[in-house]
């Protein structure tokens, strides 16, 4: 047990930073904050302020703050998908341990790199695949580790990205272009290749094949009557679920995004609607706007033991959910997250029956994830404090098959054709 709290220092305080750092907020006497990176001085001076960060331990990169003798355990590291790399390994050398956004990286190559980097020096790093921590998940887990449904035969999971989420993330967002930030399967679903590696439990994928295409979200199907953007030349806006009014501003989603290069200013609505008419890009038109990640992604794995698993990503969904089914030689077991339980069934040869299904209750909290943000960021410091790891416990050393998956079903996607995991 450690006798005063961890010390953790941000890197980005952009809105997974922020979410996990506030662990620190709700246990002082575990976490504590005690400096943070950011290149943005609002946002440097919003995380001084929530953590009582003194002047001299707000820096503007994380190599400067990593240039400092080491003052802290460890850092969340929440910057943007390619910047992972080039702000982790200085931290790593440093002697700072750390808490990793998800995707580590964009390349099978970089994640290696930091996995060689990491045990060189010693250092632990947790991926923050948060899915593993929600409590429909981690029961689903359990069970699977009790052998309540012998092995694992299939694996199929589903995401469904609804109309909003897509607009706000990967059509006007920042993980719209793939050169820029990730795959949409690596940047939206890394969670879900990880619960398939997962609930595989280190068995070693070996094949894969994957199609997908960016096939609605283009100029050539924009609806008649749209413009370029909502509030300005658009004639359809009013019935548009894709309007940038109805969905930041009358639905009031996706705020952290939709107002970020204007966050500073303090807008009142009509602020809000004039950024939108004017240079805000996240009042573009959903079918006018320069992505280029897949709208759809379907994925099929082949595991050394001759198991299988599938996953389907689809974009622009009017329900957002994540569903699971595995089965297994001795039974079953099924859920969407969003529903807050799951079924375990199980065969049943008697005279009058075919099988027996229990329902299982499993709710979350107001966290995100379903409950996942703030029981990762708790089961980080536990492990910094020496204490036990759970079933959830998300090493890097852990989460690198399912990223494997991700980048070979890419270029499975890309080539056309099935592809051996290379590990």
């Amino acid at each position: 047990m450690a006798s005063k709290p961890i010390t953790a220092v941000i890197i980005g305080a952009g809105h997974r930073s922020m979410c996990y750092a506030r662990h620190a907020l709700r246990h002082p006497d575990e976490f504590k904050i005690v400096a943070v990176a950011d290149p943005n001085p609002h946002r440097r001076a919003s995380a001084a302020k929530i953590h009582d960060i003194p002047a001299d331990m707000c820096f503007e990169t994380a190599e400067e703050l990593a240039s400092r003798p080491k003052f802290a355990d460890a850092a969340i590291n929440g910057t943007m998908d390619r910047l992972h790399i080039p702000t982790s390994l200085p931290l790593l050398k440093a002697g700072y341990h750390l808490l990793l956004e998800k995707p580590i990286a964009p390349s099978a190559a970089d994640v290696l790199l930091l996995q060689e980097t990491a045990q060189k020096y010693g250092r632990t790093v947790m991926i923050c695949h948060v899915l593993r921590y929600a409590p429909f998940y981690a029961a689903i887990r359990q069970r699977v580790a009790d052998g309540e449904i012998g092995d694992l035969v299939s694996v199929q999971t589903q995401e469904n990205v609804s109309y909003h989420h897509m607009a706000v993330g990967f059509i006007r967002g920042k993980w719209r272009i793939e050169d820029e930030s990730n795959s949409m399967l690596m940047a939206k679903c890394c969670h879900d290749t990880d619960l398939i590696a997962w609930m595989k439990s280190g068995i070693t994928p070996k094949k894969v094949a994957s199609f997908g295409s960016l096939m609605q979200f283009k100029p050539e199907n924009a609806p008649e009557g749209s413009g370029k953007r909502c509030l300005v030349d658009c004639k359809i806006e009013e019935t548009c679920p894709y309007s940038a009014k109805k969905n930041y501003i009358e639905q009031g989603l996706w705020g952290m995004y939709a107002w970020e290069s204007v966050e500073h200013l303090n807008l009142d609505t009509e602020g809000k609607l004039e950024s939108l008419r004017t240079d805000n890009p996240f009042g573009r038109c959903v079918w006018q706007c320069d992505n280029d990640v897949v709208d759809h992604q379907a994925v099929i794995v082949e595991f050394e033991d001759g198991s299988t698993a599938t996953h389907n990503m689809v974009g622009g969904t009017s329900r957002p959910g994540r569903w699971i089914h595995l089965i297994g030689t001795t039974g079953e077991i099924q859920g969407d997250i969003r529903d807050g339980f799951f079924v375990v069934r199980h065969m049943d040869a008697r005279a009058g029956h075919e099988y027996s299904e229990e329902k299982i209750d499993v709710t979350g909290s107001e966290d995100g994830h379903g409950g996942g943000d703030g029981r990762l960021a708790a089961d980080f410091a536990h492990i910094m404090a020496g204490k036990e790891h759970s079933i959830s416990t998300t090493s890097l050393e852990d989460s690198v098959y399912g990223h494997l998956i991700g980048f070979t079903a890419d270029d499975s996607r890309r080539q056309g054709r099935v592809i051996e995991i290379k590990t």
